[in-house]
């Protein structure tokens, strides 16, 4: 998922438990599998496949329409990195996120989970339990904003926010082609028309995810 470091270059990992560490300084160093993606969830390092070729217009609308509503020096992002939650032992690359900026200015393999401001997850048959589980458990202890869940099976939108120690403590679901108010720090509406699989193609075909 990132570059690859060479056999002389230390693995610097971020500080936590001992074991979280050294999953990290594991995953950092590991050899991914072309068309997989590596993430630390429930204390096991679990490889995925990426994404299916339609979720990338998904992806890039979602970015569009929260780029003009983000916060003053966050960035709205598809691009792959890693992002560490040591008290929670995760560390998840998630598929659109908005960020602090100052935060990437580090030459550290992994970004601190602190930085967010909002996480989007785009669920696939291999991720959908961990996404609608794990990740809401753990965005919202870790104090993110807001969470957006797209589930792509069933064809619904839900946003998370208010965070606390216990979770999110608030959440709407809108099936996809509805509006979905996407509260603060965005305060904007998103719109989930186009969301779906492309017409004309019948689901169930083999495929890695």
């Amino acid at each position: 998922m990132l570059e690859r470091p060479t056999p002389s270059t230390p693995i610097e990992t971020p500080d936590g438990p001992p074991g979280f560490e050294a999953m990290c300084r594991t995953l950092l160093s590991m050899d991914v599998p072309d068309g997989y993606r590596a993430e630390i969830i429930g204390g096991n390092i679990v490889m995925s496949p990426w994404s299916r070729g339609f979720y990338m217009p998904v992806m890039r609308s979602a970015r569009t329409q929260l780029e003009a509503h983000a916060p003053e020096g966050h960035i709205v992002e598809i691009a792959p990195f890693l992002f560490t939650f040591p008290s929670e032992e995760r560390a998840y690359g998630p598929d659109l996120y908005v960020a602090a900026q100052d935060a990437f200015h580090t030459r550290k393999r992994y970004i601190d989970g602190e930085a967010l401001t909002l996480v989007a997850e785009l669920t696939s048959p291999s991720t959908r339990d961990a996404d609608r589980d794990d990740k809401v458990r753990v965005y919202g202890r870790a104090g993110v904003p807001v969470y957006l869940l797209l589930d792509m099976e069933e064809e619904s939108a839900t946003v998370f926010w208010a965070p606390t120690e216990k979770g999110y403590t608030s959440h709407t679901t809108v099936p996809f082609g509805k509006s979905l108010h996407i509260p603060a720090p965005f305060d904007c509406e998103l719109d989930t028309g186009g969301f779906g699989p492309p017409a004309g193609e019948e689901a169930g075909q083999p495929e890695g995810d």
